[in-house]
């Protein structure tokens, strides 16, 4: 039955039963069916009454638990709608509107109440902001015979991240410090007891104050705070357009080797922060992607993913570099995601290795040649579009540069 059909499978019926009454009545002269006639049309014209009397205007909330779903992960929507109506409303069905970049069933019996509470459930099936609703409630009178379709609410914006997949735990030490936080004490002055402390600084807490190094030395002193540091990382992301399909730079989702490359990237963000690294994620023309990331914040690093939402590829710049031109000096672990490789890209990367005592490359390709890489201190791993990023990671660790074909 068409959409735009207002009467049900019962309505139809009693409509096709009137009109037939009132042509044999005016045939065959039987008054009898006109009267008929005209009780079924009473019947339908109440119905309609009654219907737009009932279900009228209303508002819709929605809310998305997590707020930003990654891709292949699970996410509940609640709806909640209030609904006005004259008259008592009546039971029907719903649906919600779930877009392309969401998966899920979302429909389902409408009770009669004013206030209704929804739920269901969606996967998130591509990166980027896709719009959830309008909700659709369709009810019927009380007799059955005609149906009213009504849109409430407006569609709800859902952000979907890139897949942050588990990686392995980097070769120990990597980096010069390793990714454990080092705690240094600062100890200033040297006494007999070799004590902890300093002077007293205008806006220092009370509570801090050292009373026995104030004694020892007749001065007020306070308790020396230990200073974290946190190694630096640096992933850097290529989106150079020349190096993915060019539908990468036209929306998310839309090359599916940019949208491996991306997951990769907040990926090996999420496993550098876990392991005590503050981490920069640039692009290779050297602009920041994301705010950095400080070392041991796993839920930031997980928030940073939702950052990579609506992120496309870009135009080539006029150095075409792999590197951002402040890599070489880096000392901490360099993690660098890219696309198809030139020749003369394979070459640049070869002869600018960096110094940094972990550096690695992910290569999202059908096929690329990484020889020269390995030779040049790189650990170099090819990751095939939707390839198994955990595995290609796994590769790269390994000792002896190993490189993986899928």
């Amino acid at each position: 039955m068409s959409r735009l059909w207002p009467f049900t499978l019962r309505g139809t019926g009693a409509l096709v039963l009137a009109v037939t009454s009132f042509v044999v009545a005016r045939q065959a002269g039987i008054p009898e069916l006109m009267y008929f006639g005209t009780l079924l049309v009473a019947l339908l014209a109440g119905s309609a009454v009654v219907l737009l009397l009932t279900r009228g205007a209303g508002e819709v909330t929605r809310a998305v638990s997590p707020d930003v779903p990654e891709v292949g992960a699970r996410a509940e929507v609640v709806v909640r709608a209030g609904l006005r109506s004259a008259l008592p409303a009546s039971a029907g069905r719903w649906s919600d509107v779930v877009p392309a970049g969401l998966a899920g069933r979302a429909r389902g019996s409408f009770p009669a109440a004013a206030a209704v509470e929804l739920r269901y459930d969606v996967v998130g099936a591509a990166r980027g902001i896709h719009s959830l609703g309008p909700l659709e409630v369709t009810t019927t009178d009380p007799f059955g015979v005609l149906r009213r379709r009504l849109r409430l609410g407006r569609p709800t914006p859902v952000t979907v991240a890139p897949a942050v997949i588990d990686l392995a735990a980097l070769p120990s030490a990597s980096g010069e410090a390793g990714g454990t936080r080092q705690t240094a004490a600062l100890q200033l002055g040297q006494g007999a007891d070799n004590l902890v402390a300093r002077p007293y600084a205008p806006g220092d807490s009370m509570r801090r104050i050292h009373w026995r190094a104030t004694a020892h030395r007749d001065m007020l002193m306070v308790r020396q705070e230990e200073q974290e540091s946190s190694p630096a990382a640096t992933v850097v992301l290529d989106r150079a357009v020349s190096r993915w399909s060019p539908a990468a730079a036209l929306a998310p989702a839309s090359d599916p080797a940019f949208e491996t490359a991306v997951s990769a990237c907040v990926s090996v963000l999420a496993r550098l922060v876990h392991e005590g690294y503050t981490v920069d994620v640039v692009d290779s023309d050297g602009t920041l992607l994301v705010d950095p990331v400080e070392g041991g914040d796993d839920v930031e690093a997980r928030a940073a993913a939702a950052m990579f939402a609506t992120l496309t590829a870009r135009p080539d710049d006029e150095s075409r570099r792999v590197l951002p031109a402040s890599a070489a000096a880096l000392l901490g672990p360099l993690v660098v995601v890219t696309g198809s490789l030139t020749p003369d890209d394979r070459a640049g990367l070869g002869s600018t290795a960096p110094r940094s005592s972990l550096a690695v490359l992910l290569a999202v390709a059908e096929h690329t040649e990484l020889d020269a890489l390995w030779h040049a201190g790189w650990r170099a791993s090819t990751l095939r579009p939707r390839g198994d990023i955990a595995e290609s990671w796994d590769a790269a660790m390994e000792q002896g540069y190993a490189r993986v074909d899928r």
